[in-house]
């Protein structure tokens, strides 16, 4: 009995991409600010990735927000975001394997969390493509 393996079976599971993205996501942000940030979710849906990330402000702008430095604190962030955006983006493509066409975020220095929006070229391939979330036909 010959069975086809050249179907999803060498793709990774959804949940296996988006922990792979989580952990190196984390480690991104370790490498290149100098600090781990906190628990962080990633979430396929359709063409889009959400990212929550805790703690994840840096400990210069928590020193900034608490001396009431709070527009330089968003600055800094700012200008964080600028620099990384094209590396995290990439970072998310080359795990994907799928072009990302937009990359939004923002984060809250008062609680500490960042969300990011990944709108994507396409859908992933995973080995369970019915796991990913897709818009009601409705």
């Amino acid at each position: 009995m010959n069975i086809d393996s050249s179907s999803t079976d060498q793709y990774p599971t959804r949940g296996q991409l988006e922990r792979k993205l989580s952990q190196s996501i984390q480690a991104f942000y370790r490498k290149n600010l100098g600090y781990q940030p906190g628990h962080t979710i990633c979430h396929l849906f359709e063409k889009k990735l959400a990212i929550i990330i805790e703690n994840s402000v840096t400990p210069t702008e928590q020193f900034l927000t608490e001396e009431g430095q709070g527009p330089l604190a968003k600055q800094v962030r700012d200008s964080l975001d600028n620099l990384t955006r094209s590396r995290l983006q990439q970072l998310i493509e080359d795990i994907l394997g799928v072009e990302v066409k937009d990359l939004l975020s923002d984060v809250t220095l008062e609680t500490g969390r960042m969300g990011i929006i990944a709108v994507l070229e396409g859908c992933p391939k995973v080995r369970n493509p019915e796991s990913i979330q897709k818009k009601n036909p409705n």
